[in-house]
């Protein structure tokens, strides 16, 4: 076997940041290649370089040995037989699965789609992937972790001989993922490389046979992953040992206080969840877990007035909510939701890092009636840059231009610079590097030990268990189970209830 992928002195700049210095590794083919590193260190722009999206760089790409240069990803799909699976759900809703997969490349019988061949070709591919829906659907019906099955379904309907999966776990569930690697196990049998990019660092050793970890933009080293423990893979990645599991350092803050109390909470229209009720108190961090397509986000997005309240009670500090509740009434009654879908709703991809920062707080910078002082927005986003080690530490940089991270951190220091008392959480580590994850986990005890009270939604179950002082679980829209005790906190009794078993 030869070389796949070759990085030859890759330098890649933005205004005012040196992203990439020098890098250079290899890939050989047929293996799977992990790519690690801290949320900002690199990896996404390195993948941007090799599909294609970014053109301009110095230093050089081989393929095979020899040297490329792609004007964009549907050059590098079309002319270097490479696809890329993307972190972030891409689809057309309204289309089917099938049209969303062959988008550009669909099979012709004369000048017309030969739309047999298209659904026969696509449902021979899903039922590869042990997928439980057909090409025939239409893609706004599914689940996002069956959204994010058709990009895969996609690298391999294009016959790709590299394939680069970025976090491409981070909305599957369980037997989504085990579907997942069960193919890159094949695909691997069939002389596919495979770039594998992950902060899940279970998934790096069940499935990678080497990583390459880069730091602050710059090449670390190349490992065996059976040679290597995770402990080493987390030091070469942020140069210190961290923790890459929840748990808590201070004890429990929580008083007998109730600020949030819901009673028979049921969307009479959709369906997605019915009758959910339970009591948030001061200083508490109150976890939710339960599969994909719980309805733990529905849930949450009715608590902040995103979604309408349709059926229930939704009491804050013993004052029930009013009917036309709305997410600005929600902020001044203080309560607020870091998304989990930040790129869409979590900041305005047309600000900067300093605006982000002051959005849901602007009453404080004020001056007079129709300016804000620009100063003490700047004071503010400095402040929270080294809070929350947020990189790079530019007011002026745009956030959608930050890594995954990053970009949750800036979400953080909006809602960190109002003063709201419960924060929801959903899913705060989804795609976030095991150094941002150890920070994130400290600052939610930082918010309770100041006496705010935490939601927190999660899909990973030591992270629900880590970090809870108490624990909801939710299966198919309905609460299956309360552990009011850390005591209680069996995973496979927690599994048990998030499968709909007995409450």
């Amino acid at each position: 076997m030869g070389k796949a992928i070759e990085f030859v002195k890759i330098n890649k700049r933005f205004p005012g940041v040196h992203v990439l210095k020098d890098i250079s590794f290899s890939v050989e083919e047929g293996e799977v290649h992990a790519l690690l590193g801290e949320n900002g260190a690199g990896k996404s722009t390195l993948l941007n370089i090799l599909h294609g999206v970014y053109g301009e760089y110095e230093g050089a790409v081989l393929l095979h040995g020899k040297e490329v240069h792609f004007k964009s990803a549907n050059d590098a799909i079309k002319n270097g037989n490479i696809s890329k699976v993307h972190q972030e759900i891409m689809v057309v809703e309204e289309l089917s699965v099938g049209q969303n997969v062959t988008m550009g490349y669909e099979p012709k019988k004369g000048a017309f789609i030969d739309f047999n061949k298209m659904h026969n070709d696509v449902d021979a591919i899903l039922k590869e992937l042990n997928c439980n829906f057909k090409s025939r659907d239409i893609v706004r019906t599914l689940t996002a972790g069956q959204k994010q099955m058709i990009a895969i379904a996609k690298a391999i309907y294009h016959h790709s001989n590299i394939i680069s999966f970025d976090e491409p776990t981070a909305s599957l569930t369980s037997k989504e993922t085990e579907a997942l690697f069960a193919v890159i196990e094949k695909l691997k049998k069939d002389g596919i490389t495979i770039l594998y990019v992950s902060h899940h660092l279970e998934e790096i050793f069940q499935i990678c046979d080497r990583a390459t970890i880069l730091r602050d933009g710059e090449f670390v080293q190349t490992l065996n992953v059976k040679e290597t423990t995770e402990d080493e893979l987390i030091h070469a990645m942020v140069g210190r040992s961290v923790s890459a599991v929840a748990s808590r350092t201070i004890p429990c803050q929580a008083t007998k206080e109730v600020v949030l109390k819901v009673e028979g909470l049921t969307d009479t229209t959709g369906g997605k969840f019915k009758d959910i009720s339970f009591e948030l108190h001061r200083g508490e961090i109150l976890g939710f877990y339960g599969l994909v397509g719980a309805g733990r986000t529905e849930v949450m997005r009715v608590l902040v007035g995103a979604d309408p309240k349709l059926e229930g009670n939704i009491y804050l500090k013993n004052v029930p909510i009013p009917r036309n509740w709305n997410s600005t009434k929600a902020l001044s009654r203080g309560i607020g939701m870091l998304s989990e879908d930040r790129k869409n709703t979590g900041f305005n991809k047309l600000a900067t890092n300093m605006q982000n920062i002051a959005i849901s707080s602007l009453e404080k910078y004020m001056k007079g009636l129709f300016f804000t002082d620009e100063s003490k927005k700047l004071k503010n986003a400095e402040h929270y840059f080294e809070e929350l080690d947020i990189n790079p530490k530019l007011p002026a940089y745009m956030t959608v231009n930050m890594s995954g991270g990053n970009q949750q951190k800036v979400i953080l220091a909006k809602w960190m610079s109002t003063d709201i008392d419960i924060i929801i959480f959903d899913e705060p580590t989804k795609g976030v590097d095991v150094a941002a994850k150890a920070e994130i986990y400290r600052l939610m005890e930082e918010l309770v030990s100041q006496g705010k009270s935490l939601i927190v939604v999660s899909s990973e179950l030591p992270e629900a268990i880590g970090l809870s002082d108490r624990l909801v679980i939710m299966s198919e829209g309905r609460i299956t189970g309360i552990l009011t005790d850390r005591s209680e906190f069996d995973s496979d009794a927690i599994l048990n209830y998030a499968i709909g078993g007995n409450e």
